[in-house]
């Protein structure tokens, strides 16, 4: 296969750029390198681009035609739920037309195959706790909002495709909560989720703060489904096989563990793999914060042949490695 892989010098990006590597695809990135590490990526082609700019289409189409591109794994967005809401049509614009650039980039060329980096943002605040693919998509933030149009748009896309006599299959995954790092090059840089604030609150001598201890939860807290992202980025893999072997009954799957794990939980992990005592403050509970999401994975498992492998003591040390936190000895 040759893959081009949109945001691959990012965080989830660069580990299956890595992957994909190791087992010999030829891979292309396709990152305007605001967030992404271009050192993650070194020895690859490399288009800097932001996808959604005017001429990103026209750019799109002559990279994937110069390196004969049959595949497209589609990271490059913006991510982050509290600026969505602050700047919900730079979201729109960066997320939506940066997809429709791709959509329309794959559709003039040979492009068969498309993964879809979505999110459990798509499902909102569900009143279930085992949370499926079939559940109803109400998004509560631009971000999520985002995550489910371009699921339609992908749909859609499929669909023209199929009535034009072209083949295109689309796969969209929707992560839950990933962490940890493959290797420690290819850490989470950004300070945006739980582990990674966790330890720069513990790096900068300050105690991590508990958003709610009241929740009906076994000890009050949130309970999260956390993913490590080298189990993340095998799942990218094993839906881009399952395309190119014919199958496309589902394209919609949840990318978890299926097992939750509270706030308290995951801090004392934390505790464990750096060798240190953590007392961590309680704050108010933050608005939009449900009791528990966890993935229900049986799809993901029967028709992709993929499954998490690490659990959280995992993730959480390999975390703790990357940021040079372990303990000495």
């Amino acid at each position: 296969m040759s893959v081009l892989v949109t945001g691959g010098a990012g965080y989830i990006g660069s580990h299956v750029v890595r992957l994909l590597s190791e087992r010999g695809d030829d891979v292309l990135v396709v990152d305007d390198l605001s967030t992404g590490i271009e050192s993650r990526v070194t020895g690859l082609p490399i288009v800097s681009l932001d996808l959604a700019a005017a001429d990103a289409e026209d750019r799109l189409v002559a990279a994937i035609e110069e390196h004969s591109v049959d595949s497209i794994i589609h990271f490059a967005a913006k991510k982050q739920v509290g600026e969505s809401v602050e700047e919900p049509i730079m979201y729109y614009r960066q997320n939506i037309g940066g997809l429709t650039n791709v959509l329309t980039a794959a559709g003039r060329t040979s492009i068969d195959s498309l993964v879809f980096s979505s999110s459990a943002a798509t499902y909102g605040m569900p009143d279930v706790e085992m949370v499926g693919e079939d559940l109803d998509c109400r998004p509560i933030n631009p971000y999520g909002q985002t995550k489910l149009i371009g699921e339609w748009m992908i749909d859609n896309a499929i669909t023209s495709a199929n009535i034009q006599g072209k083949k295109f299959n689309a796969v969209k995954l929707r992560y839950f909560n990933v962490a940890g790092a493959g290797w420690p090059e290819l850490a989470d840089t950004a300070v945006m989720n739980l582990i990674p604030i966790v330890l720069g609150r513990i790096a900068a001598g300050k105690a991590p703060i508990i958003f709610g201890d009241d929740y009906d939860t076994a000890d009050g807290t949130c309970i999260r489904d956390y993913v490590h992202v080298k189990d993340l980025a095998e799942a990218h893999i094993a839906a881009l096989d399952y395309m190119k072997s014919g199958a496309t009954s589902e394209t919609v799957f949840n990318v978890g563990t299926g097992t939750g794990a509270s706030v308290k939980e995951v801090i004392d992990a934390i505790a464990e793999a750096t060798g240190r005592e953590i007392v961590p403050e309680m704050g108010e509970r933050r608005a939009g914060d449900p009791p528990a999401l966890v993935a229900d994975v049986s799809r993901i498992g029967a028709l992709l042949s993929w499954k998490a492998e690490f659990d959280l003591d995992e993730i959480v040390r390999s975390a703790v490695e990357a940021a040079g936190m372990l303990p000495e000895g």
